[in-house]
């Protein structure tokens, strides 16, 4: 599998994510350049990241105009044809500002920006980045976000349930999912979620920031590991 990661301005998780990809798990990465129409050669068989970062300085709403750079046209193409597309933080906002994913990023409810290390868990087996998790088992991954409450209306909400689409929750050390372990008032501490056909994937944590053991912390690798098919004993 290789991987196009999209540089948009403001965008400034993209080289942790090159990084990690490339040099980590020793995958052919390009870079997408956000004005360009250009997938590079990329395949439905391949994945395209949207990063994390502050796409345009978020100077209307998070992602919003990052929705509409030329890039978005082919993202949104190669999604709609079945090739894999995962945003992180920023990139889970343009996801949903474009209609690949439903629901909406809000403003964290103590309206503050949070970085922090934060428990997740995988809440399903059924997405290509989560097939290896362990039900149930948390995760240190790190967030760094001002707009990552997520929330959707009744409907999609059950629709997402009924559908198996929410991927992963804030939990605990113990991986127990409560309100107190909920960092930014995510609806039912959702912290990400897939589409129906369950090819674009979407989540507020940074996994490229805990995939490598000088950092002292690998929890996110296991997602990269799922995706690309490579088995762990996680």
């Amino acid at each position: 599998m290789k991987f196009g990661v999209v540089i948009f301005p403001g965008s400034n998780c993209d080289q942790d994510m090159v990084h990690v990809l490339r040099n980590v798990m020793g995958c052919e990465t390009k870079e997408l350049w956000h004005k360009d129409h250009d997938l590079q050669g990329l395949t439905t068989d391949d994945c395209i990241v949207l990063p994390g970062g502050f796409s345009y300085g978020d100077y209307l709403r998070c992602g919003a105009i990052a929705r509409f750079s030329p890039i978005m046209k082919e993202v949104v193409e190669f999604a709609n044809k079945g090739g894999k597309v995962w945003g992180i933080c920023n990139g889970f906002q343009v996801l949903c500002e474009s209609g690949l994913l439903p629901g909406a990023l809000l403003r964290n409810n103590n309206r503050l920006f949070i970085c922090q290390n934060q428990y997740i868990t995988a809440t399903t087996h059924k997405s290509a980045i989560t097939e290896q998790c362990e039900i149930g088992k948390p995760l240190n991954i790190p967030i760094a976000h001002a707009e990552g409450r997520y929330y959707c209306n009744e409907e999609t909400l059950a629709s997402l349930k009924a559908n198996d689409q929410i991927l992963f929750k804030y939990c605990d050390n113990h991986g127990t999912i409560h309100a107190d372990s909920n960092p930014n008032g995510s609806l039912e501490n959702i912290a990400g979620i897939c589409n129906a056909n369950r090819n674009v994937f979407g989540m507020m944590p940074h996994p490229e920031r805990a995939a490598e053991s000088i950092l002292g912390n690998t929890d996110g690798k296991v997602l990269f590991e799922s995706l690309l098919g490579i088995l762990t004993t996680v």
